[in-house]
């Protein structure tokens, strides 16, 4: 069974200080407000989570300066401290080992981002709305939560905002509601989600159905009206994207799929579960970013559903979203896979060999080789097992550990599973070695 978040676990290997390894979180229910003009939140989380092996006198909550109204667990006022970044809550009564247990926070500020060695990550302002870019630990700049990408949990989020604004967040729409010049949109993520993988974006939007004639998985893109002539072009083979990704990844594990496109330019899109953030710059009536789009919609199988139990397992993430670029290029009549490994090899022979794929080190962490090392590791193990057993051992991968967290050596393990042969150099080579190995005949 794929972990899905076990309390007990050890602290992520690169960002220590964040999450609390002694519990899991199963639920959270947000009630925000929020005021654009003075950039403007409040409101209230509900949190849902068990101990694990060892009684809770205190625990702890990530979240960055809001002022705290009270903190409630089990319905009874806790003693807290709050200091950089972190809520220190103490029960009335300490949580019971392996109980379950609520907390209640109420809270108002100014969301801004986190700092980071990546820049500024978290709820972001734009000229004229906002958006939420987590990844990776910036999902306590907007509520307060258990920071960690192994610790999923469902959601429920309702946001009431100036009417003039749409707010979209990652999952199914249950309702929208006006009342005078405000609205309230609720949105409900059944499926377990990582904290970093929750996103919201309020803005002047059109709203539309995407294409879908390939598809029966609906499809929604929030769009500023003068961009939809360009998005109707960039964005017209997604849903044939979803059909070749349902192929060979198996079925899409959510129940929808979102696209956002801002009005202010993106330096890269932004993913989280269930949708996709693009910037007006991505759409520009050529498909010039379409390889874009097809990784973003690729992370939606590749660490949004299975997803990651420690950061250092990061090329999981994005070594299959660019191999997806590859698989998708060919099938729509681009370069070949064999073509862009070819390229991306001696692009990747003229840098330094100081990465180690599967132990990038947190600097490292979103450094463009090892999205393309790791895309040459999957082609490596293509080849190495040939199509047939390739996709029927990806498919297989994806149905097992659906809404789970994994490892590299969890994977590793699963794909020797399907190969005539040891597998140990080819991984020991890509994943384990800094130097580039030979591209794969």
């Amino acid at each position: 069974m794929p972990d899905r978040g076990r309390p007990d676990g050890a602290a992520d290997a690169y960002f220590p200080k964040h999450g609390d390894p002694r519990y899991h979180v199963h639920r959270y229910e947000l009630a925000l407000e929020y005021r654009p003009e003075p950039n403007r939140l409040a409101g209230s989380a509900r949190i849902g989570a068990v101990a694990g092996a060892q009684r809770l006198p205190e625990f702890a909550l990530d979240l960055a300066d809001f002022r705290i109204g009270k903190v409630l667990v089990d319905g009874r006022a806790a003693r807290y401290t709050h200091r950089a970044g972190k809520l220190r809550v103490r029960p009335a009564t300490p949580v019971a080992a392996s109980s379950a247990f609520t907390v209640e926070v109420h809270y108002t500020g100014n969301p801004k981002p986190i700092n980071s060695p990546w820049g500024g990550v978290g709820w972001e302002e734009l000229t004229d709305g906002s958006l939420v870019a987590s990844q990776p630990i910036g999902a306590s700049s907007w509520y307060p939560c258990n920071d960690r990408p192994g610790d999923k949990a469902s959601y429920q989020i309702s946001i009431t905002a100036p009417s003039v604004y749409a707010v979209v967040v990652s999952g199914r729409l249950l309702t929208h509601s006006t009342r005078s010049s405000n609205s309230t949109w609720v949105y409900e993520q059944s499926a377990p989600t990582a904290s970093y993988l929750v996103s919201v974006s309020i803005g002047r939007y059109d709203s539309i159905r995407a294409i879908d004639a390939y598809t029966s998985i609906p499809q929604t893109a929030y769009v500023p009206a003068r961009l939809l002539p360009n998005f109707r072009t960039d964005f017209a083979r997604q849903a044939q994207m979803m059909t070749v990704f349902e192929e060979l990844f198996g079925p899409y594990p959510f129940g929808e799929y979102t696209v956002v496109v801002t009005d202010d330019e993106l330096d890269v899109p932004i993913e989280a579960q269930g949708m996709a953030t693009f910037g007006a710059n991505h759409v520009d009536g050529v498909r010039g970013s379409e390889r874009l789009v097809a990784h973003e919609l690729a992370h939606q199988w590749f660490g949004n559903s299975v997803g990651l139990a420690d950061w250092r397992h990061i090329w999981l993430n994005e070594g299959f979203a660019r191999y997806a670029e590859w698989l998708w290029s060919e099938r729509s009549g681009g370069m070949t896979i064999v073509e862009h490994a070819r390229v991306q090899h001696a692009e990747l022979a003229e840098l330094p060999q100081d990465l180690v794929l599967a132990w990038p080190g947190r600097r490292l962490l979103f450094d463009d080789r090892v999205y393309a090392r790791g895309a040459l590791s999957v082609y490596a193990l293509h080849r190495a097992l040939g199509d047939a057993a390739f996709f029927r051992m990806l498919r297989d991968w994806t149905t097992a550990n659906r809404h789970g967290t994994v490892t590299t050596a969890d994977f590793t393990a699963h794909a020797g599973r399907y190969a005539p042969h040891s597998l140990d150099d080819l991984f020991g080579a890509w994943l384990y070695r800094g130097p580039l190995p030979p591209l794969p005949r």
